[in-house]
């Protein structure tokens, strides 16, 4: 199977499922790369991630998306030296639960980046969704790309787009757990190999 040309040049189909609303409860296994791949978070070190100034502040700012967006919670996640892989749950109550209130609240100081009526660039889809998957990984990647900007690291990038794996109620949970924790031990084995990126 060779990989689909798009004006002469190789690119990823899209992960998404098209019928899928992203702002749907659900489980979601994410993994977000750096442009080119390259080293902006650290280094493994027998197996252990050591983490740079950049480093910290994509785990600084993993750990508070929950902060910054209604009814989102984290789950297992590891930063790498040049990806990302987390677990993010949606979970909104239901519409009978009479505490939901009808409004999306989300927090704009999350690097003031919740550009919720800007098109997302990054995956051409449109507007982006308010509480959306994409909504989150698009604020969550300008906020360190800001950053970034604002303490001399002009070189950092993020690949454009972001891998994403509905996590079904089939045992797959633990499996992708593990998967995660131990990325950081199978580092000098996989960091080669992009297709385990993918799991």
């Amino acid at each position: 199977m060779t990989t689909p040309k798009f004006k002469g040049k190789y690119r990823i189909e899209s992960t998404r499922l098209p019928n899928h609303d992203y702002t749907a409860n659900g489980w979601y296994f994410l993994t977000i790369c750096t442009k080119d791949r390259l080293h902006h978070f650290g280094q493994v070190i027998s197996g252990q991630m050591e983490l740079t100034e950049i480093g910290e502040i994509a785990q600084k700012f993993w750990l508070e998306i929950p902060n910054h967006f209604a009814h989102i919670h984290i789950d297992a996640y590891v930063i790498m030296p040049n990806h990302i892989h987390g677990i993010i749950v949606i979970d909104k109550p239901s519409p009978d639960n009479h505490i939901e209130t009808g409004i999306d609240v989300e927090t704009r100081n999350f690097a003031s980046l919740q550009q919720q009526k800007t098109m997302d660039k990054s995956n051409k889809f449109g507007p982006l969704k308010s509480g959306s998957l994409q909504a989150i990984i698009h604020s969550y990647k300008s906020a360190i790309t800001r950053w970034c900007r604002q303490n001399n690291h002009d070189n950092f990038a993020w690949q454009p787009r972001f891998y994403e794996h509905i996590i079904r109620a089939d045992g797959s949970l633990d499996r992708i757990r593990k998967y995660i924790i131990n990325n950081p031990v199978k580092w000098e084995q996989d960091k080669n190999n992009t297709h385990n990126l993918w799991m």
